[in-house]
């Protein structure tokens, strides 16, 4: 049997963990397909799994090696020596990953970022922030491909041109949502996207608790950067937890529902960081390159004078409409609003929904 066919084989079977590989084997240094196929066989292993392995249904098997060969995907085998190291030590880790671009973004330590897909100005900013100097001091940053905290991180790894992964929910020709397609193929170019699902598989319901704990086993630790109550970036949270993965949270406002899930997991023993050489430092990775700590002064850009500064002070870090400001400074609406122009302009203030404004520096 062919090393692809095999590998596609191996893909498609349902219920295959890592475990079921015999362990020390080397999947390109084994007899192509008789050698692998048996010493599986030779396992216990779930019915539908062994029934799959038995007779596998070659038609699909030949769909997918269409597809595969026509797009340049891969399928990395956690026999193979590129399978994450952190994978490779969980029992339960997917045997087989679909990848496409360059691995090699795999090979290094992940950190994996998750937050609110409606996120604020200020948690995007940091989001984007974090991803591009923790990426140049040698992480791997992965996330999904959702709106909000997961394309901030991938914007920011961009941005510094470094390589990074993104964790699908479903085949490569079914990007979900659709609006992160072009931002998929951006990844894919400098780093690699990776997924459980086969070439066709669109996405389901169910698939995104387990792309969730792909993204959790994938880490080194992970990031949480603004979640409300209930959302998925907690599940992500708490299944690293449960893998003795490291978990790190941005604080945000007590007042603000999308910092809640953050603040609460900081109450529950996350760790808290403020600058991404906080996170290095925890982590004890800040050997691998010193990142150079930015001040507060020198992310503001030219200096504003003592009216914009009060405006700043005034509008705090949570979103704010034009009358409070006004309410709270005692100047006009019209002199508020002609400020805030400005300031949007230099980068300190972002507009938000409902003709609010919230700070970012």
């Amino acid at each position: 049997m062919e090393p692809a066919r095999l590998r596609a084989i191996l893909a498609r079977t349902p219920g295959l963990v890592a475990a079921h590989f015999p362990a020390t084997r080397d999947l390109t240094a084994m007899d192509p397909g008789g050698e692998v196929l048996a010493a599986l066989l030779a396992q216990p292993l779930p019915r539908r799994a062994r029934d799959w392995l038995e007779t596998p249904d070659h038609r699909l098997i030949d769909a997918d090696l269409r597809s595969i060969n026509a797009n340049g995907y891969q399928i990395l085998c956690c026999l193979d020596p590129g399978y994450p190291p952190a994978l490779a030590r969980i029992q339960a880790a997917p045997a087989v990953l679909y990848v496409r671009g360059n691995p090699r973004a795999l090979a290094c330590p992940t950190l994996t970022f998750v937050g609110a897909p409606h996120a604020s100005a200020a948690g995007l900013e940091s989001a984007r922030r974090f991803a591009a100097e923790l990426s140049r001091a040698g992480l791997s940053i992965s996330s999904g491909l959702a709106e909000g905290i997961d394309t901030a991180a991938q914007q920011g790894l961009l941005a510094a041109d470094q390589a990074g992964i993104a964790v699908c929910t479903a085949g490569f020709d079914h990007i979900h949502p659709a609006r992160s397609a072009q931002l998929a193929a951006q990844v894919c170019a400098r780093g690699c996207l990776i997924s459980l699902f086969a070439p066709g598989t669109p996405p389901r319901r169910y698939h995104f608790p387990l792309r969730n704990r792909l993204l959790a086993t994938l880490a080194a630790a992970v990031l949480v950067v603004e979640a409300a109550a209930g959302s998925g970036a907690l599940s992500v949270a708490a299944q690293a937890r449960a893998l003795q993965r490291r978990v790190f949270a941005v604080p945000g406002s007590i007042r603000d529902p999308q910092s809640r899930a953050c603040n609460q997991l900081i109450r529950d023993g996350a760790t808290l960081v403020q600058h991404p050489s906080e996170l290095l430092q925890d982590l004890n990775l800040q050997d691998i390159q010193n990142i150079t700590q930015t001040t507060t002064g020198s992310d503001r850009g030219p200096p504003l004078d003592n009216k914009y500064e009060m405006l700043l002070d005034a509008a705090g870090f949570e979103p704010v409409d034009i009358d409070i400001l006004a309410l709270r400074t005692g100047w006009s609406g019209h002199a508020v609003a002609s400020m805030l122009l400005l300031l949007e302009l230099q980068g300190r203030i972002a507009p938000q929904p409902g003709g609010r404004y919230c700070r970012l520096s």
